[in-house]
């Protein structure tokens, strides 16, 4: 088999940032006090055991614990609401905010837009945090997932406000033709939609390089977590080139027909770290 690598891949500087952070608070602490995160600090399991195997553990808005005290806690890399980051402030804890910093711009983006009288759309994944994060400094923003929930929700808009000013937010790991059909969808009903850009360059980056390597090789491994939005939309990315694609979590992940395949290319999301992509890397030319 020839094995092909993507031109970019693996960690992004907010994913980077989000670890490091991590660790240095649990070098820290050395067990004189807890270090909590608030949900997962990134999506991918394999970093996620490592960090709670020196120390970290993971709470949800389900079991936060009255007066943290000492205690540490982590803002995941995806952000939380500001109704959250209160909460959290009540409870004692000393925060540690590793926000990837183009979340914190979108965060701010939708406060801004919100206080300025807009009817913000805010396209990406319901129930992912970046979203929910980004909802709470925009409270009546309308959270679509595609043109078709973006065309329903306009005309429902423009039916209750024909002149409301309106704008229009991403998640930061949505697909650019995936953006561009939410705002026609808009435009429809609102011509003079304010269109923010806040995808992520990095991103961008990794989808370019899978549609580059989809080009050279007959099929493709995506590495990451499968809870991981943006290494989601890079396997079906490839899937949508006619590839045949799997995402893969660890070596036992990897299907055995991929050695039918006489180039397989290597791709991987932005929260997947350095050495689990060569680990897979090994276990497929092996």
């Amino acid at each position: 088999m020839n094995l092909i690598r993507a031109e970019v891949l693996g960690y992004c500087m907010g994913v980077r940032r989000a670890v490091h952070m991590a660790r240095e608070e649990l070098a820290a602490a050395a067990g004189a006090y807890r270090v909590y995160t608030l949900g997962p600090l990134i999506h991918n399991p394999r970093v996620l055991e490592q960090l709670r195997c020196q120390g970290m553990e993971a709470l949800d808005e389900t079991d936060l614990p009255e007066g943290l005290g000492a205690a540490a806690l982590i803002i995941r890399a995806h952000g939380i609401s500001p109704q959250w980051e209160a909460a959290l402030v009540r409870s004692g804890a000393r925060l540690v905010d590793a926000t990837c910093p183009k979340v914190k711009h979108s965060q701010m983006k939708a406060r801004s837009l919100a206080q300025g009288g807009y009817r913000v759309f805010l396209a990406g994944e319901r129930h992912h945090g970046e979203v929910i994060g980004i909802q709470g400094y925009a409270p009546q923003c309308l959270v679509i997932a595609d043109p078709v929930e973006a065309r329903e929700a306009a005309e429902q808009l423009y039916q209750e406000a024909p002149a409301a000013k309106t704008a229009l937010l991403g998640q930061t790991t949505i697909a650019p033709d995936e953006y561009r059909g939410i705002a026609a969808a808009i435009q429809a009903s609102f011509p003079d939609l304010e269109i923010i850009d806040t995808i992520c360059r990095a991103t961008m980056d990794r989808q370019q390089a899978v549609l580059k390597l989809c080009a050279q090789v007959d099929a493709l491994v995506v590495v990451g977590g499968r809870e991981s939005a943006n290494t989601r939309r890079l396997l079906a990315l490839a899937q949508a080139q006619g590839k045949q694609a799997w995402l893969v979590e660890a070596v036992s992940d990897i299907p055995a027909e991929i050695r039918a395949y006489p180039v397989v290319g290597l791709a991987a999301g932005a929260s997947t770290p350095e050495d689990l992509i060569d680990h897979i890397a090994a276990a497929l030319i092996t």
